[in-house]
């Protein structure tokens, strides 16, 4: 039998309850047994080994809901600091993904080196979306949880057509999922999304990141449908699939028949209130990405709203290629700037709860809670960390130099 272990620590933040001063984490082998104030778990386990985490508070380990490892190795905002907006960062994108590869052993390390600086971050959960198989190729070296998602695109009938013949000669167990409203046909988009709630797979597709998809979708026009019909992609003139709904691609998507719990709207920028109320009243997932919409000027997601109406979003990096650190403590802090009436305490659920549910991984993590996956962290706190409210302060507002130490089975 496992001996029982008693983590102690000066607060413990289980997420889905209150923090507990003085609180403790009971495990036995790989499973959390219970969490509750260390007196109490101490009298009804008198045997359990304690280790005691001084001056440290004990969290879930974070999850980022949204990157492209493969990705890893274009670092355009080391090169281009700023960039007049999306449509002008897709160039840059691809001529570098042409001339550097989107395969290859530059690919696979810079991959892994992210891999590596998220672990050591307090990642334990990564959601990856990837046109290739670098991300699974790399899943089995991942210590935590990391899900692959084979992307596809392509907005023509013929397109769709081939889509569909490759996905056919896939194993059920490859989740595979839609890039855009902007660039995937319809009917793919349904295809792919019906192979998915076969399978029980999460569904994370782009919606509502750039202002000018909605005018693409509803109208045939606008600065992406221009950039697009000059790349060839799209007909010209471009059919609005949307044409006639009221604007929005989640109103699009809806139409699809596409919201529901296992679907993720990733970015989710410019999303209307009905939108949301929509979002909410289908179950349907969020996961925002501020530090990517920053440096490609998206906008802000409208965050409030979405917690007003009961839509607690998940968070993730996206890529090197358009954001300058892959960091979800960055994302909680830029989260707080872009909405500082936000209680923390939500943005750091975001930050593991969120993610955890978004990607169907809260039954093993997002919070200490009895059943879940003991894979937790320690955060070394300052002196004036003496509150509740100091702790999300600094958890989620003053990270900049937190070094989690991880608390593995």
């Amino acid at each position: 039998m496992q001996q029982l272990l008693l983590h102690r620590a000066p607060f413990v933040i289980p997420v889905c309850e209150p923090v507990i001063s003085d609180g403790a984490v009971l495990v036995n082998g790989q499973t959390i047994r219970a969490v509750g104030p260390f007196a109490e778990l101490k009298k009804t386990h008198p045997h359990a080994a304690i280790i005691d985490h001084s001056d440290c508070a004990l969290t879930p380990a974070l999850v980022n809901a949204h990157i492209h490892l493969e990705l890893s190795h274009l670092p355009i905002p080391m090169e281009i600091p700023e960039v007049a907006g999306f449509v002008e960062w897709i160039p840059a994108l691809l001529e570098r993904r042409s001339r550097l590869g989107d395969t290859g052993t530059n690919v696979d390390e810079a991959a892994r080196k992210t891999l590596a600086r998220l672990h050591a971050q307090g990642v334990a959960v990564i959601g990856d979306i990837g046109n290739t198989d670098t991300a699974a190729r790399l899943k089995d070296s991942f210590p935590g949880l990391l899900i692959p998602f084979l992307e596809f695109l392509g907005s023509s009938d013929s397109m769709c057509a081939s889509v569909q013949n490759q996905v056919a000669d896939l194993d059920p167990s490859v989740l595979c999922t839609a890039h855009a409203p902007y660039t995937t046909n319809g009917a793919l988009i349904t295809f792919l999304k019906e192979r998915a709630a076969r399978n029980n797979h999460p569904f994370p597709i782009h919606t509502a990141e750039p202002d000018s998809e909605q005018e693409m979708l509803s109208h045939g026009r606008g600065r992406l449908c221009e950039f697009l019909q000059k790349l060839g992609f799209v007909a010209t003139p471009f059919p609005p699939p949307a044409l006639g709904l009221p604007p929005g691609s989640v109103t699009y998507l809806d139409s699809l028949g596409i919201l529901d719990e296992r679907t993720i709207c990733v970015h989710a920028v410019h999303v209307s209130d009905a939108e949301i109320e929509l979002l909410a009243r289908t179950k349907t997932k969020v996961c925002l990405c501020p530090g990517s919409n920053r440096y490609l000027q998206t906008g802000t997601a409208p965050v409030p709203r979405m917690l007003k109406h009961g839509i607690l979003p998940g968070l993730g990096t996206d890529s090197a290629a358009s954001n300058p650190e892959l960091s979800i403590w960055r994302e909680m802090r830029l989260t707080a700037e872009d909405h500082p009436g936000i209680d923390p305490a939500r943005i750091f659920a975001m930050a593991t709860q969120g993610g955890a549910e978004a990607l169907q991984a809260d039954r093993n993590y997002g919070t200490l809670a009895p059943g879940k996956t003991a894979e937790f962290l320690a955060i070394p706190l300052r002196e004036q960390v003496a509150s509740p409210d100091d702790l999300y302060q600094y958890l989620v507002c003053q990270n900049h130099q937190i070094k989690p130490h991880r608390v593995d089975a």
